[in-house]
């Protein structure tokens, strides 16, 4: 790899060097979302509104699978940045063929695991009778490309651990465009429906990681990564479960409050499904930025930290916020005063479009305030601190959310009344991990 495609977190002005780090993060990810979003696209103009439900559908449930693990990598980036801003070569390795081994181990297990809940699960989110076949049919196919998904997202946090985050933009770029091909050909050429964009997906994060990996093979130094050593260190391990398994369960956890809420949207029948599925494309573009910004500030401020660069740490945090919640905020407001073209995009059916534009409305118009916590988060998990923003995290976007869905909801049961709870969460979320910040931060420098 170019030593040009890494960026030095220790020296000299930042925010360059940070919006450098964070952009092809964002732009991966966002770029993703829109090949992602031809899966909703094709499949809802081209098969059904009962197959673009059943994609919908299983968006929480993919992410209640897979966020655990991610929230692991995170715990990868965060101890080889740490280790590389210390200089502890002889550790580096260790913690790089520990991460991949992690990586194999669970995205098998995750790969098998899920063929035998995928249908109880779905009926007990209440998944109505006319998608839960096409429903089921997408989890399973999906399913098997999940040890691909954890080996890029592994492979990707050590290399954005040493500054590189061009290669896994490069990655995304390359399946998603073969995603995007795919999709298109399966289910417009041979008449497949969701099967057609499962599929492709699995495809896609087949190249993506094979990308990654062979990046990491090609590092020179202790980075560099050989299929011969894969091995657990128990070390290792250990710092990066104390990092990652905090981060895991905070999403896990997110994501099963995301469950509830997409049962209790199952209540409204397949085509506020249909519509609220489409919505959520453009939240996740939106997430992205923030995303990008939240990874930027774990790795600048892991390096600076093994550095003891305590005030390079703290204008870590107020650029990446600032910078984050700004390109956030213009991206949001864009999305939502063009919602009803870009709704368009994903259906035709008037039964299904209003549910979809309402969502975009009520939920993208504060999206922004996901960035107060996400980013502030993550500055701490640069810091090794990780269980407390998780918990502050978990009671801010789970607790009340299911406080809501149970109380609030069930007493003014509308489609209105439920998206309330998105920014209601946020918006508390991001008050709790701020204030966290601030009362431990001094504590954290001085050790």
């Amino acid at each position: 790899m170019e030593k040009s495609a890494k960026v030095d977190m220790l020296h000299g002005p930042l925010l360059k060097k940070m919006i450098l780090f964070a952009l092809p993060l964002a732009l991966g990810s966002i770029l993703q979302q829109l090949f992602n979003m031809v899966d909703s696209a094709v499949v809802g103009q081209f098969a059904s509104s009962e197959a673009l439900a059943a994609v919908g559908a299983n968006a929480s449930v993919v992410n209640l699978f897979i966020n655990f693990f991610v929230g692991i990598s995170v715990g990868s980036s965060a101890l080889i940045a740490n280790y590389i801003g210390g200089g502890h070569d002889d550790r580096i390795s260790k913690g790089v063929h520990t991460s991949i081994s992690i990586a194999l181990i669970c995205g098998l297990f995750l790969a098998v695991f899920v063929q035998f809940v995928a249908e109880p699960l779905l009926l007990l989110m209440g998944t109505p009778e006319n998608i839960i076949g096409l429903a089921v049919l997408y989890l399973r196919i999906y399913a098997i490309g999940m040890p691909f998904i954890l080996l890029y997202n592994f492979a990707s946090a050590i290399l954005r651990s040493a500054g590189n985050s061009k290669t896994p933009f490069i990655a995304l770029v390359i399946g998603g465009v073969v995603n995007a091909c795919l999709n298109l050909v399966l289910v417009i050429v041979f008449h497949l429906s969701v099967d057609g964009v499962a599929i492709a997906t699995v495809v896609s994060n087949v190249l993506s990681s094979i990308v990654v990996i062979n990046c990491l093979m090609h590092e020179e130094g202790m980075l560099c990564f050989d299929f011969h050593q894969l091995s657990i260190s128990k070390n290792e391990l250990v710092k990066i479960l104390q990092i990652g398994v905090p981060a895991g369960l905070q999403g896990t956890v997110f994501s099963l409050s995301n469950v509830v809420i997409q049962s209790s949207l199952n209540s409204f029948g397949s085509s506020v499904i249909a519509g609220s599925s489409a919505a959520v494309n453009f939240e996740y573009i939106g997430f992205a930025i923030v995303n990008g910004f939240s990874q930027a500030a774990t790795t600048f401020v892991g390096q600076n930290y093994g550095a003891k660069e305590y005030k390079r740490c703290r204008k870590v945090w107020k650029l990446a916020l600032t910078t984050g919640i700004g390109i956030a905020f213009v991206m949001d407001v864009l999305i939502v005063l063009l919602r009803v073209p870009f709704v368009h995009f994903f259906t035709s059916d008037m039964k299904v479009i209003p549910y979809a534009a309402q969502r975009v409305l009520q939920v993208m118009s504060l999206h922004w305030l996901i960035g107060t916590y996400e980013i502030t988060g993550s500055a701490l998990r640069g810091y090794g601190k990780s269980i407390a923003p998780a918990l502050l995290t978990v009671f801010g976007t789970c607790v009340v959310r299911l406080v809501w869905v149970y109380f609030v909801n069930n007493f003014f049961h509308t489609y209105t009344m439920l998206l309330l709870v998105y920014p209601v969460s946020w918006a508390i979320t991001g008050a709790l991990v701020i204030g966290y910040y601030f009362l431990v931060r001094k504590k954290v420098e001085v050790i």
